[in-house]
Formats: structure tokens, C-alpha cells, sequence
């Protein structure tokens, strides 16, 4: 019973509270169509809001989720940093390239410096004009070096054994270098006798063909050979007068003569050097010749 008179009255309270006053009835009154209206149409409006702030709380939960990614992207960078395994390779080839290239330039530099000294004031020079004959009877002067890298050797047919080792090697060097340029003109490899009474162009053919058909053989008068080895700062000691059949021995400098397109000295080599650390100082040669520009006979 006690429920149901609390009961009873709240329900009372509620009818009172929900009632509208006395000075709110006129106007509601004078304003029953609006009124009316308004509640016929007040349920579609609350069901516009309901949808509109159901798409707003979807579009802030998306850019919510957007951002929170952006974030976990900038936080992976940071903890990562600027480099990545790629830029540190590029690094690390781009630094291996940079000290290959100032290694073979410094290289070149120094080759190029010690090719001046060799033709600087108060040096003796080494190659300057001749006049020889090659096999055929030609006559061949300095000017047929030019163009081409020259690989001078001065020796005799009649040489024990040095000369014929020297030849053998020289032969080596021949071949690695036109397998190197795959040009067999841009290297001319010359023989000149200092025994020109023996050395007829008749011997030195048959002589030079047992070790290169590449080697160009020159010859000439007792005073042409003279002239040249002078000019080249050889040493020999061939008699000058010398009968028909007479024996004697020749000695001489044994040196090969590096000459570069203008037909000026670049580089001597000696016994010490093997066909394979030659042909590296002649491609060398030839190679900075070519990254220079300069042009090169080929015919």
C-alpha cells in the first residue's frame, strides 16, 4: 500500500511538472499550427541529428586511425634515422669510385710530370732526328715514329744471348699490348742494329722473323747508326773499319726506348722489367694519350 501511493504520487508530480503554466497557454494557443507543425517534424529532426553526429564520430574515427599511422610512420623514420641499407651503399660505392678515380689520376699525373722532367732543361734529350733504312730499302727517318707509341731496342744479329732474350720478350709485349687496344697499329716496336756491316737488311729479315713479324728493322751506313745511338744516348762499340770477315765483339746499352705520338722520350725499360709489367706501363701511356684527347695515327 505505502508503494503504491509513492507510486501514485510521483505520477501526479510529473503530470504537473509536464503540464504548461498559465502564461505559456495563450501563446500556445495563437500558435497552434506552428506548434503542431513543429511536433509532426520534430522526429524527423531528431533522427537528422542522430545521423549527423553518427557520420561525425565515423569521419573522426577514420582521421583518428589516419593520423595514429602517420604518427607510427614518423616514429619508425626517427628510430631508423636518415639512412637506409641503400644510402649506405650508394655511400660506400660512391667513396670506392671517388678513391679508384684519384688513385689512377694521381698515377697519370706522375707519369705525366716524370715525361716532362725527361724533356726539361739541363737533362740530356733522348731521340732527336736519323736517317736509317728500313728492310725494304726505305729510307726511314723520325718522323715515321710519330703518331704512334715507338718501342725502341738497340742490339745485333750476332748477340749471344742477351738480344735474343730481350727480342723474346719484346715479342710478349707485342702480342699483350695489341690484345689490350685490339689495334696492332696504334704500337710500333723497332730494331736497330749497331753492327751495320754484318746486319745487312737481308740478315736482319731473317733474323727479326724468328721472333716477331711486327718488328721493323732499320739499318744503315757505320755513321747513321752513329748519328742515332747518339741521339738515343746509347752506348756501343762497334769498330768502324772492319774487313770482310773479321770477327769482333759489340757491346751496347740494352734498353728499350718508350716514344710517345710526338716522339719524345716517356719511359725507359730495362732487363729488370717482364714483358707483363711493360706492356702495363705502355698501355698506361697509351690510355692517358687517349683520355687526353690527343690524336693517334692508325694507318
Amino acid at each position: 500500500m505505502r508503494l503504491a501511493g509513492l507510486f501514485s504520487r510521483a505520477t501526479r508530480n510529473i503530470a504537473i511538472e509536464a503540464a504548461p503554466s498559465p502564461r505559456i497557454l495563450p501563446l500556445l494557443r495563437n500558435n497552434a499550427p506552428q506548434c503542431r507543425a513543429y511536433t509532426q517534424q520534430r522526429p524527423r529532426c531528431q533522427q537528422s541529428m542522430r545521423s549527423m553526429f553518427s557520420a561525425q564520430n565515423k569521419f573522426s574515427t577514420s582521421a583518428f586511425r589516419a593520423k595514429g599511422k602517420t604518427m607510427g610512420q614518423m616514429r619508425q623514420r626517427h628510430n631508423t634515422g636518415p639512412f637506409s641499407w641503400k644510402a649506405a651503399l650508394l655511400f660506400v660505392l660512391t667513396g670506392a669510385g671517388m678513391m679508384l678515380y684519384f688513385r689512377v689520376e694521381k698515377a697519370r699525373l706522375e707519369r705525366k710530370r716524370m715525361a716532362e722532367m725527361s724533356k726539361g732543361v739541363g737533362r740530356p734529350k733522348v731521340g732527336g732526328p736519323f736517317v736509317l733504312k728500313d728492310l725494304d730499302g726505305k729510307e726511314f727517318t723520325e718522323e715515321d715514329l710519330k703518331g704512334k707509341y715507338s718501342f725502341v731496342y738497340f742490339g745485333f744479329t750476332h748477340c749471344p744471348d742477351i738480344c735474343p732474350d730481350e727480342l723474346d720478350k719484346m715479342a710478349e709485349i707485342i702480342e699483350k699490348v695489341k690484345a689490350s687496344t685490339k689495334d696492332d697499329k696504334l704500337f710500333m716496336p723497332v730494331f736497330i742494329t749497331c753492327d751495320p756491316v754484318r746486319d745487312t737488311p737481308e740478315v736482319l729479315r731473317e733474323y727479326l722473323k724468328e721472333f716477331h713479324p711486327g718488328i721493323i728493322g732499320l739499318t744503315g751506313t757505320y755513321e747513321q747508326v752513329k748519328n742515332v745511338c747518339k741521339q738515343y744516348r746509347v752506348y756501343f762499340s762497334t769498330p768502324k773499319d772492319v774487313k770482310p770477315g773479321e770477327d769482333y765483339l759489340v757491346d751496347h746499352s740494352i734498353y728499350f726506348y718508350l716514344m710517345d705520338p710526338d716522339n719524345d722520350f716517356v719511359e725507359c725499360i730495362g732487363r729488370q722489367d717482364t714483358p707483363e709489367s711493360a706492356s702495363k706501363v705502355i698501355l698506361d701511356h697509351i690510355n692517358d694519350w687517349k683520355r687526353e684527347g690527343k690524336p693517334l695515327k692508325t694507318e
